[in-house]
């Protein structure tokens, strides 16, 4: 990842709430109201917000008079800058993994939890709204975002792979268009949010507290699904223009297949402004984490569901944990914040596709030791 988009997403090592709760949890009328609340580190999830926020939607599940849900991000940021990797990479540091695995395993159950939630989830992607932030919002079944709004999965820059769901849900975009926001990291506004399928309606960030308030004050006499696409549709305006689409064509060309070398060569040869920019971005990423990234974006494609993804992802990721270049991304991203990551292997060329097939293969008896887990499955 590049400029903005790098100090977005790692700019999380901050003490994050002064104290107070990292997840405020409250029931506003008839709306159930979930607030981020870890503003100075933009939000970032832990394990902890994880599982309070997952106590929250199993509770409310049941409350009759909760007949919505909705969640925000404290602070004027943004909803959701991801996962707490400053403590990953500890955990990537010291050889170990068990922390982590359980932190993946149960935000993965709340990203499968919410996607296939019993009630109206309403997700503000209001601002920054990267990785373990779209896993708490995209799988939601109303998803707002504003003119300040910059999605994104920008784990490549970290030699990770698209997780929490991310890999199923751009795997399931027009085209090539999920393939280049997955490889490259890049961000996106609202009009391209909505249009590879991580968002669906654009509301002015001004009108936010409104939408809450109206939350808050549901007609009963409707059913929930029909009372909130009413309330929602009487903020939402027109999405601005998606710029992403313009260029469909070079992108669905240039990324067809499963070869990331070859999609840069085209990209190279296209002479295409655009096409260069992404080749460039390409080449700053983690080789390791590019091939893999696409191996697995492939297998979600043909995954059958967002639950068989996720335990795609699970795998990956523990792999990504054990591997060199996740630790050196968040080292050269978040901790020297040199920019300057020297990846292993350092060349697209140099990946041994075994390694990428290893990758998504199921644990080994060895891993469920060392990791102290099995494989992923929604719970």
């Amino acid at each position: 990842m590049t400029g903005s988009a790098a100090r977005a997403a790692t700019d999380v090592d901050d003490d994050a709430s002064g104290g107070e709760p990292e997840v405020i949890v409250e029931v506003r009328g008839s709306l159930g109201l979930l607030t981020l609340n870890r503003p100075r580190a933009l939000n970032a999830l832990t394990h902890g917000m994880v599982v309070m926020l997952r106590a929250a939607l199993d509770e409310w599940a049941a409350r009759d008079d909760v007949r919505a849900v909705a969640i925000v991000g404290a602070g004027e940021r943004g909803l959701c800058a991801g996962g707490d990797i400053v403590g990953l990479h500890a955990e990537a540091r010291s050889g170990g993994g068990a922390g982590a695995a359980a932190f993946w395993r149960d935000e993965y159950a709340l990203n499968a939890r919410i996607a296939r939630y019993s009630k109206p989830y309403v997700a503000l992607m209001d601002g920054i709204v990267l990785g373990g932030g779209v896993g708490v919002s995209a799988h939601g079944s109303h998803r707002i975002v504003t003119e300040r709004s910059r999605v994104g999965m920008p784990e490549t820059g970290i030699g990770f792979v698209p997780d929490v769901g991310g890999s199923w849900l751009l795997a399931h975009a027009p085209g090539e268009l999920g393939t280049h926001l997955a490889l490259t990291g890049a961000m996106v506004g609202a009009g391209d949010a909505i249009a590879v399928g991580l968002a669906d309606l654009h509301v002015p960030s001004t009108r936010l507290p409104e939408v809450v308030a109206a939350l808050e004050v549901l007609d009963p006499s409707e059913q929930p699904a029909a009372a909130v696409d009413a309330t929602l549709a009487e903020y939402a305006e027109p999405a601005p223009a998606a710029p992403l689409l313009a260029e469909r064509a070079w992108i669905d060309a240039a990324y067809a297949g499963d070869d990331v070398a070859v999609m840069i060569e085209r990209m190279r040869a296209s002479g295409t402004e655009a096409a260069l920019a992404a080749a460039d971005a390409l080449a700053q990423r983690s080789p390791l984490a590019l091939a893999t990234t696409l191996a697995l974006l492939r297998r979600s494609a043909r995954a059958g569901s967002l639950e068989a993804a996720l335990a795609l992802e699970f795998r990956a990721a523990l792999r990504a944990l054990a591997a060199p270049d996740f630790a050196e991304g968040v080292r050269a991203q978040v901790i020297d914040k040199d920019r300057s990551p020297r990846w292993s292997p350092p060349t697209l060329a140099e990946v041994d596709p075994a390694q990428v097939e290893a990758a998504l293969a199921p644990l080994t008896d060895a891993e469920r030791v060392r990791f102290g887990t099995s494989e992923w499955e929604a719970a």
